[in-house]
């Protein structure tokens, strides 16, 4: 009874998310890539590589939920200024 409970649960968690998702992708999309360029700032570049790959497969994961791929944007996150 409890699994079934959870399940229903998890089942309206992810129709909000992707009710979400369909209806914001675009602003969602800016934020993971203004969060990656801080992240990218704040390491001084060092993982400037895997920050892109977690933002892409971020933005990939939160866009097929749907089973489409056409709710967030492609491309990688800008890169910011480099704090010396």
């Amino acid at each position: 009874m409890t699994t079934l409970r959870a399940m229903g649960i998890f089942d309206k968690l992810k129709k909000q998310a992707t009710s979400a998702v369909d209806k914001h992708g675009d602003q969602i999309a800016k934020g993971i890539d203004k969060t990656a360029g801080l992240a990218d700032n704040k390491t001084k570049g060092k993982h400037g590589d895997q920050i892109a790959k977690g933002a892409a497969t971020a933005k990939s994961a939160l866009d097929k939920l749907d089973g489409k791929n056409d709710d967030i944007p492609d491309g990688r996150p800008p890169a910011g200024p480099r704090t010396p």
